[in-house]
């Protein structure tokens, strides 16, 4: 298994529901290493940037609100194949879909808003990734 950094961002939903720690410490116990962490308030530019997959439908707007209710955190984790890894355990992008003991059902919504109000967004390959960790933070910001 490959070492890996990925990122991580608690959206405004754990941050309004105060289970940042809780899920940081679930990240933590599983032996991942923090190299960088930061709250930032994102731009329209940054969720344009960072959405650009999306963010030409209809519903781009209401996520780019969403985004932007409150500040939120950027994390990048190490670890033992760590995307995988934290996928896993953050469970499907669907809170309704997720696992008993996964992050998203334990912590995420499940009412209609389930599939944006899921309490991270995690990097889902190595090379988004790579691009992801650019995006949020700078070169002095990321550390062995």
């Amino acid at each position: 298994m490959a070492t890996e950094t990925t990122l991580i961002l608690f959206k405004p939903d754990g941050i309004q529901k105060g289970c940042t720690g809780a899920v940081l410490d679930r990240y933590l116990k599983e032996g991942f290493r923090i190299r960088g962490i930061k709250m930032l308030q994102a731009s329209d530019e940054l969720l344009e940037e960072h959405y650009a997959h999306i963010s030409h439908l209809e519903f781009f707007p209401e996520i780019r609100s969403f985004m932007q209710e409150t500040p939120i955190i950027a994390l990048a984790l190490e670890g033992e194949n760590a995307i995988a890894h934290i996928r896993t355990i953050l469970g499907p992008t669907d809170c309704k879909e997720a696992d008993p003991g996964t992050i998203r059902n334990d912590f995420g919504s499940k009412d209609e808003s389930s599939r944006m109000h899921n309490i991270c967004h995690a990097s889902d390959s190595p090379e988004t990734a790579a691009i992801e960790l650019k995006r949020f933070f700078g070169e002095d910001e990321v550390f062995d």
